[in-house]
């Protein structure tokens, strides 16, 4: 079981980061959540990670934050779940306001996630009502930009439908929100508040 890694952070393009530890590169999926509070690439990161291992694959998920991982958790043992859904979640919205549209009930706003239809939401607010009391604080300040080969507004684009959105809305999002000067973890930002009405 691996819980934790501390190393140099080689490669950020969300969701997938690289971390080397000890000579060993480490390829993790990570929500945006942690991705805006990462360091420049080359700097020392740690990460809380979850090790998820199936019959035909092993999957490292990373967090920046303890809150994080919980609810990260805490989704995976909703029927019909996945990790993709997890992340998609986590993406969308902190973990402090995910625990709030949970409390109160809040469908419409859960179903704006990407993956997550009626249904699905429904079981989120009924099975994790009583888990998410006291996770966490939202997203912290963003992180340096990574010098990621694509231009920022690409860089959104490939994250974004990575996370579930289709590209006809992930282009209009990301016209509308983006800006002269705007990274991508700001434009990506953007979009999931104008994605979320908030």
């Amino acid at each position: 079981m691996i819980g934790r890694l501390r190393g140099i952070l080689i490669s950020k393009q969300p969701p997938w980061l690289l971390v080397e530890v000890g000579g060993v590169g480490y390829e993790l999926e990570a929500p945006m959540s942690t991705i805006y509070d990462l360091p420049a690439t080359g700097k020392e990161v740690t990460l809380l990670t979850h090790y998820a291992v199936k019959e035909d694959s092993v999957a490292l998920y990373g967090f920046f934050h303890e809150a994080e991982r919980a609810s990260f958790r805490n989704l995976l043992k909703v029927s019909g779940i996945g990790a993709k859904t997890a992340l998609a979640v986590l993406s969308g919205v902190s973990t402090q306001d995910f625990a709030r549209l949970v409390q109160a009930g809040d469908v419409v706003a859960l179903t704006k996630i990407p993956g997550i239809g009626k249904k699905t939401a429904e079981r989120i607010i009924v099975e994790l009502r009583d888990r998410v009391d006291g996770l966490g604080v939202g997203v912290a300040s963003l992180a340096a930009t990574s010098g990621a080969p694509l231009d920022p507004a690409a860089e959104a684009t490939v994250a974004l439908q990575q996370l579930g959105y289709k590209p006809a809305e992930v282009s209009r999002l990301v016209q509308k929100v983006a800006e002269p000067g705007d990274n991508a973890e700001t434009i990506i930002r953007k979009a999931l508040r104008a994605a979320l009405g908030s």
